[in-house]
Protein backbone atom coordinates (compact mmCIF):
# COMPACT_ATOMS: atom_id res chain seq x y z
CA UNK A 1 0.00 0.00 0.00
CA UNK A 2 3.05 2.33 1.02
CA UNK A 3 4.72 1.46 -2.33
CA UNK A 4 1.53 2.59 -4.18
CA UNK A 5 1.70 6.12 -2.63
CA UNK A 6 5.71 6.04 -2.92
CA UNK A 7 5.44 5.73 -6.78
CA UNK A 8 2.98 8.46 -7.73
CA UNK A 9 2.80 10.78 -4.91
CA UNK A 10 5.84 12.45 -6.10
CA UNK A 11 5.38 12.51 -9.44
CA UNK A 12 1.50 12.81 -10.09
CA UNK A 13 1.24 16.37 -9.59
CA UNK A 14 4.13 16.65 -12.52
CA UNK A 15 1.68 14.28 -14.43
CA UNK A 16 -0.89 16.43 -14.74
CA UNK A 17 0.74 19.52 -15.14
CA UNK A 18 2.17 17.86 -18.43
CA UNK A 19 -1.21 17.42 -19.30
CA UNK A 20 -1.55 20.79 -19.89
CA UNK A 21 -3.37 21.65 -16.42
CA UNK A 22 -1.63 24.64 -15.39
CA UNK A 23 -0.87 25.73 -11.84
CA UNK A 24 -4.05 27.55 -10.65
CA UNK A 25 -5.75 24.61 -11.95
CA UNK A 26 -3.49 21.88 -10.60
CA UNK A 27 -3.99 23.44 -6.96
CA UNK A 28 -8.02 23.13 -7.29
CA UNK A 29 -7.39 19.28 -8.24
CA UNK A 30 -5.13 18.74 -5.66
CA UNK A 31 -6.55 21.09 -3.37
CA UNK A 32 -9.94 19.59 -3.48
CA UNK A 33 -8.71 15.84 -3.26
CA UNK A 34 -7.01 16.73 -0.20
CA UNK A 35 -10.52 18.15 0.73
CA UNK A 36 -12.55 14.94 0.05
CA UNK A 37 -9.89 12.99 2.60
CA UNK A 38 -12.04 15.04 5.49
CA UNK A 39 -14.65 13.29 4.22
CA UNK A 40 -13.89 9.91 3.64
CA UNK A 41 -11.53 9.02 5.78
CA UNK A 42 -13.99 9.55 8.81
CA UNK A 43 -17.13 8.10 6.95
CA UNK A 44 -15.20 4.87 5.74
CA UNK A 45 -13.78 4.24 9.36
CA UNK A 46 -17.73 4.98 10.68
CA UNK A 47 -18.81 2.10 8.51
CA UNK A 48 -16.14 -0.45 9.25
CA UNK A 49 -16.91 0.31 13.03
CA UNK A 50 -20.73 0.35 12.35
CA UNK A 51 -20.56 -2.81 10.58
CA UNK A 52 -17.70 -4.58 12.44
CA UNK A 53 -15.74 -5.23 8.79
CA UNK A 54 -12.98 -3.24 8.94
CA UNK A 55 -11.47 -5.22 6.84
CA UNK A 56 -13.98 -5.67 4.52
CA UNK A 57 -14.14 -1.96 3.57
CA UNK A 58 -10.49 -1.48 3.65
CA UNK A 59 -10.23 -4.18 1.00
CA UNK A 60 -12.65 -2.50 -1.11
CA UNK A 61 -11.18 0.99 -0.58
CA UNK A 62 -7.87 -0.66 -2.07
CA UNK A 63 -9.87 -2.03 -5.10
CA UNK A 64 -11.77 0.92 -6.05
CA UNK A 65 -8.60 3.71 -5.28
CA UNK A 66 -6.91 0.96 -7.86
CA UNK A 67 -9.83 1.29 -10.76
CA UNK A 68 -10.06 5.04 -10.16
CA UNK A 69 -6.23 5.83 -10.78
CA UNK A 70 -6.24 4.34 -14.24
CA UNK A 71 -8.53 6.88 -14.81
CA UNK A 72 -6.02 9.38 -15.11
CA UNK A 73 -4.83 7.82 -18.21
CA UNK A 74 -8.15 8.88 -19.93
CA UNK A 75 -8.48 12.25 -18.20
CA UNK A 76 -7.89 15.10 -20.73
CA UNK A 77 -9.16 18.38 -19.33
CA UNK A 78 -9.21 20.11 -16.21
CA UNK A 79 -13.13 18.73 -15.05
CA UNK A 80 -11.80 15.60 -15.75
CA UNK A 81 -9.08 15.92 -13.60
CA UNK A 82 -10.51 17.16 -10.99
CA UNK A 83 -13.18 14.41 -11.16
CA UNK A 84 -10.69 11.71 -11.33
CA UNK A 85 -8.72 12.99 -8.61
CA UNK A 86 -11.88 13.64 -5.87
CA UNK A 87 -12.69 9.94 -6.89
CA UNK A 88 -9.35 8.63 -6.35
CA UNK A 89 -9.00 10.80 -2.96
CA UNK A 90 -12.14 9.41 -1.74
CA UNK A 91 -10.74 5.68 -2.13
CA UNK A 92 -7.44 6.16 -0.74
CA UNK A 93 -7.64 8.71 2.19
CA UNK A 94 -9.65 5.18 4.51
CA UNK A 95 -6.30 2.84 3.57
CA UNK A 96 -4.28 4.49 6.38
CA UNK A 97 -6.67 5.08 8.46
CA UNK A 98 -8.43 1.39 8.42
CA UNK A 99 -4.70 -0.16 7.97
CA UNK A 100 -3.54 1.74 11.00
CA UNK A 101 -6.61 0.53 13.10
CA UNK A 102 -6.11 -3.38 11.86
CA UNK A 103 -2.27 -3.07 12.31
CA UNK A 104 -2.95 -1.56 16.54
CA UNK A 105 -5.45 -3.64 17.30
CA UNK A 106 -2.95 -6.47 16.38
CA UNK A 107 0.19 -4.91 17.84
CA UNK A 108 -2.02 -4.88 21.34
CA UNK A 109 -3.31 -8.23 20.79
CA UNK A 110 0.07 -9.83 19.97
CA UNK A 111 2.19 -7.49 21.75
CA UNK A 112 4.37 -6.21 18.74
CA UNK A 113 5.87 -2.60 18.11
CA UNK A 114 3.34 -0.24 16.43
CA UNK A 115 5.60 2.13 15.48
CA UNK A 116 8.14 -0.59 13.48
CA UNK A 117 5.13 -1.57 10.90
CA UNK A 118 5.13 2.15 10.57
CA UNK A 119 8.23 2.49 9.28
CA UNK A 120 8.16 -0.51 7.36
CA UNK A 121 5.61 1.40 5.42
CA UNK A 122 7.75 4.52 5.21
CA UNK A 123 10.41 2.29 3.84
CA UNK A 124 8.40 0.67 0.66
CA UNK A 125 7.22 4.30 0.34
CA UNK A 126 10.90 5.35 -0.53
CA UNK A 127 11.68 1.93 -2.67
CA UNK A 128 8.23 2.72 -4.67
CA UNK A 129 9.56 6.43 -5.01
CA UNK A 130 12.87 5.43 -6.27
CA UNK A 131 11.55 2.80 -8.35
CA UNK A 132 9.58 5.28 -9.89
CA UNK A 133 12.22 7.60 -10.24
CA UNK A 134 14.14 4.89 -12.76
CA UNK A 135 10.79 4.10 -14.62
CA UNK A 136 9.99 7.78 -15.25
CA UNK A 137 13.07 8.15 -16.72
CA UNK A 138 13.01 5.03 -19.07
CA UNK A 139 9.03 5.52 -20.12
CA UNK A 140 7.87 9.01 -19.11
CA UNK A 141 5.16 10.21 -16.21
CA UNK A 142 2.41 8.29 -17.72
CA UNK A 143 3.87 5.08 -15.92
CA UNK A 144 3.48 5.73 -12.31
CA UNK A 145 -0.58 5.44 -13.00
CA UNK A 146 0.08 1.93 -14.05
CA UNK A 147 2.18 1.22 -11.44
CA UNK A 148 0.26 2.20 -8.54
CA UNK A 149 -3.04 0.43 -10.25
CA UNK A 150 -0.80 -2.37 -9.97
CA UNK A 151 0.39 -1.92 -6.42
CA UNK A 152 -2.78 -0.78 -5.26
CA UNK A 153 -4.15 -4.28 -6.67
CA UNK A 154 -1.72 -6.17 -5.09
CA UNK A 155 -2.17 -4.75 -1.94
CA UNK A 156 -6.16 -5.73 -2.25
CA UNK A 157 -5.58 -9.28 -2.50
CA UNK A 158 -3.08 -9.13 0.39
CA UNK A 159 -5.57 -7.12 2.90
CA UNK A 160 -7.71 -10.20 2.48
CA UNK A 161 -5.88 -12.27 4.46
CA UNK A 162 -5.00 -9.21 7.45
CA UNK A 163 -6.90 -10.56 10.52
CA UNK A 164 -9.79 -8.23 11.34
CA UNK A 165 -10.40 -6.67 14.84
CA UNK A 166 -12.54 -8.57 17.03
CA UNK A 167 -14.63 -6.25 18.79
CA UNK A 168 -14.35 -2.99 16.56
CA UNK A 169 -15.30 -0.51 18.81
CA UNK A 170 -17.84 2.50 17.37
CA UNK A 171 -17.00 5.95 17.85
CA UNK A 172 -19.34 7.53 20.68
CA UNK A 173 -17.90 11.04 20.87
CA UNK A 174 -20.41 13.49 20.76
CA UNK A 175 -20.71 16.94 20.37
CA UNK A 176 -20.57 17.95 24.01
CA UNK A 177 -17.25 15.52 24.40
CA UNK A 178 -15.79 17.59 21.23
CA UNK A 179 -16.63 20.87 22.72
CA UNK A 180 -15.31 20.06 25.93
CA UNK A 181 -11.19 18.94 23.85
CA UNK A 182 -11.68 22.13 22.02
CA UNK A 183 -11.77 24.29 25.63
CA UNK A 184 -8.52 22.88 26.56
CA UNK A 185 -6.07 25.61 25.62
CA UNK A 186 -3.20 23.21 24.97
CA UNK A 187 -4.89 21.29 22.52
CA UNK A 188 -5.54 24.41 20.42
CA UNK A 189 -2.38 25.26 20.56
CA UNK A 190 -1.21 22.35 19.37
CA UNK A 191 -4.08 22.00 16.39
CA UNK A 192 -2.54 25.49 15.03
CA UNK A 193 0.87 24.63 15.47
CA UNK A 194 0.61 21.59 13.34
CA UNK A 195 -2.08 23.25 11.07
CA UNK A 196 0.49 26.02 10.25
CA UNK A 197 3.60 23.88 10.43
CA UNK A 198 2.48 20.79 8.37
CA UNK A 199 -0.27 23.26 5.63
CA UNK A 200 3.04 24.57 4.71
CA UNK A 201 3.97 20.91 3.30
CA UNK A 202 0.93 21.41 0.80
CA UNK A 203 3.27 23.88 -1.96
CA UNK A 204 6.16 21.27 -1.54
CA UNK A 205 3.79 18.40 -2.40
CA UNK A 206 2.54 19.72 -4.88
CA UNK A 207 4.96 21.32 -7.14
CA UNK A 208 8.38 20.49 -5.63
CA UNK A 209 8.77 17.88 -8.53
CA UNK A 210 7.74 20.47 -10.89
CA UNK A 211 10.15 22.88 -9.52
CA UNK A 212 13.13 20.57 -9.96
CA UNK A 213 12.12 19.27 -13.22
CA UNK A 214 12.02 23.17 -14.55
CA UNK A 215 15.51 23.43 -13.17
CA UNK A 216 16.47 20.18 -14.94
CA UNK A 217 16.82 17.81 -12.32
CA UNK A 218 16.10 14.10 -13.62
CA UNK A 219 13.33 11.96 -12.11
CA UNK A 220 15.71 9.69 -10.35
CA UNK A 221 17.82 12.61 -8.51
CA UNK A 222 14.00 14.02 -7.89
CA UNK A 223 13.18 10.37 -6.06
CA UNK A 224 16.27 10.75 -4.14
CA UNK A 225 15.34 14.10 -2.64
CA UNK A 226 11.72 13.22 -1.98
CA UNK A 227 12.94 9.86 -0.41
CA UNK A 228 15.84 11.41 1.85
CA UNK A 229 12.57 13.12 3.81
CA UNK A 230 10.67 10.22 4.20
CA UNK A 231 13.57 8.20 5.10
CA UNK A 232 13.34 10.78 8.52
CA UNK A 233 10.14 9.40 9.36
CA UNK A 234 11.70 5.70 9.44
CA UNK A 235 14.72 7.01 11.32
CA UNK A 236 12.21 8.67 13.47
CA UNK A 237 10.03 5.60 13.70
CA UNK A 238 12.74 3.08 14.18
CA UNK A 239 15.31 4.76 16.29
CA UNK A 240 15.58 8.30 17.61
CA UNK A 241 12.01 9.37 17.73
CA UNK A 242 11.31 8.31 21.61
CA UNK A 243 14.64 9.91 22.83
CA UNK A 244 14.26 12.94 20.76
CA UNK A 245 10.98 14.10 22.52
CA UNK A 246 12.22 12.81 26.06
CA UNK A 247 15.42 15.36 25.55
CA UNK A 248 13.55 18.50 23.87
CA UNK A 249 10.30 17.74 25.38
CA UNK A 250 6.82 17.87 22.89
CA UNK A 251 6.95 21.78 22.90
CA UNK A 252 10.57 21.87 21.94
CA UNK A 253 10.02 19.26 18.92
CA UNK A 254 7.33 21.20 17.68
CA UNK A 255 10.04 24.35 17.60
CA UNK A 256 12.38 22.09 16.38
CA UNK A 257 9.65 21.38 13.62
CA UNK A 258 8.81 24.71 12.71
CA UNK A 259 12.28 26.17 12.69
CA UNK A 260 13.12 23.15 10.28
CA UNK A 261 10.66 24.39 7.57
CA UNK A 262 11.54 27.41 7.68
CA UNK A 263 15.06 26.54 6.55
CA UNK A 264 13.52 24.04 4.15
CA UNK A 265 11.08 26.17 2.46
CA UNK A 266 13.99 28.85 2.31
CA UNK A 267 16.32 26.58 0.69
CA UNK A 268 13.88 25.48 -2.22
CA UNK A 269 12.72 28.94 -2.83
CA UNK A 270 16.58 30.08 -3.32
CA UNK A 271 17.98 27.25 -4.95
CA UNK A 272 17.69 23.91 -6.86
CA UNK A 273 20.90 22.36 -6.13
CA UNK A 274 21.00 18.89 -5.36
CA UNK A 275 23.35 18.99 -2.26
CA UNK A 276 21.19 21.67 -0.52
CA UNK A 277 20.01 20.10 3.03
CA UNK A 278 16.51 19.01 3.10
CA UNK A 279 14.32 19.36 6.22
CA UNK A 280 12.81 16.70 8.05
CA UNK A 281 9.41 15.60 7.15
CA UNK A 282 6.77 15.74 9.39
CA UNK A 283 4.48 12.66 10.10
CA UNK A 284 1.24 13.97 11.41
CA UNK A 285 -1.12 15.91 8.98
CA UNK A 286 -3.97 18.53 9.48
CA UNK A 287 -5.70 18.16 6.70
CA UNK A 288 -8.00 20.97 6.78
CA UNK A 289 -5.08 23.84 6.78
CA UNK A 290 -2.96 21.15 3.69
CA UNK A 291 -6.45 21.34 1.57
CA UNK A 292 -6.12 25.39 2.26
CA UNK A 293 -3.02 25.70 1.70
CA UNK A 294 -3.11 23.78 -1.30
CA UNK A 295 -5.85 25.62 -3.20
CA UNK A 296 -3.80 28.88 -2.23
CA UNK A 297 -0.68 27.11 -3.65
CA UNK A 298 -1.47 26.89 -7.75
CA UNK A 299 -2.26 30.67 -7.38
CA UNK A 300 1.22 31.71 -5.65
CA UNK A 301 3.69 28.99 -7.61
CA UNK A 302 1.73 30.49 -10.91
CA UNK A 303 2.38 34.14 -9.74
CA UNK A 304 5.65 34.03 -7.62
CA UNK A 305 6.68 30.50 -8.74
CA UNK A 306 9.66 29.05 -6.59
CA UNK A 307 9.81 32.25 -4.15
CA UNK A 308 6.34 31.38 -3.14
CA UNK A 309 8.53 28.74 -1.06
CA UNK A 310 8.80 31.99 1.37
CA UNK A 311 5.58 32.75 2.16
CA UNK A 312 5.85 28.99 3.27
CA UNK A 313 8.17 29.85 5.55
CA UNK A 314 6.18 32.59 6.87
CA UNK A 315 3.65 30.39 7.57
CA UNK A 316 5.92 27.78 9.68
CA UNK A 317 7.54 31.16 11.14
CA UNK A 318 3.74 31.77 12.56
CA UNK A 319 3.87 29.19 14.39
CA UNK A 320 6.81 30.13 17.04
CA UNK A 321 4.83 32.39 18.71
CA UNK A 322 2.41 29.43 19.32
CA UNK A 323 5.48 27.01 20.49
CA UNK A 324 6.09 29.28 22.72
CA UNK A 325 2.72 30.30 24.32
CA UNK A 326 2.32 26.03 24.57
CA UNK A 327 5.13 26.08 26.52
CA UNK A 328 3.81 28.47 28.91
CA UNK A 329 0.72 27.37 29.31
CA UNK A 330 2.44 23.57 29.95
CA UNK A 331 4.61 25.33 32.30
CA UNK A 332 1.44 26.52 34.28
CA UNK A 333 -0.65 23.77 34.37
Amino acid sequence: MYAAYGVASPFLPAFVNSRGIAPEELGLVLGTATAVRLVSAPLAGRIGDLLGALRTVLVLCIALAALTTLGYLRAEHFWAFLAVSALQAAALAPMSVLADALALGAAKRQGFEYGWVRGTGSAAFIAGTLAAGQAVAAAGLGVIVALQALLLGVAAGAALFVPDLPQPHAARAGRESVMSLLRLREFRYVVLIAALVLGSHAMHDAFAMIRWRAAGVGPQTGAMLWSEAVLAEVIVFFAIGPALLRRLTPTGALALAAIAGIVRWGVLAASTQVLAAQAIYGTVGIGGATALATFSSGSLYARLGAAGFWVMALICAGALPLVWRLGRSSALH
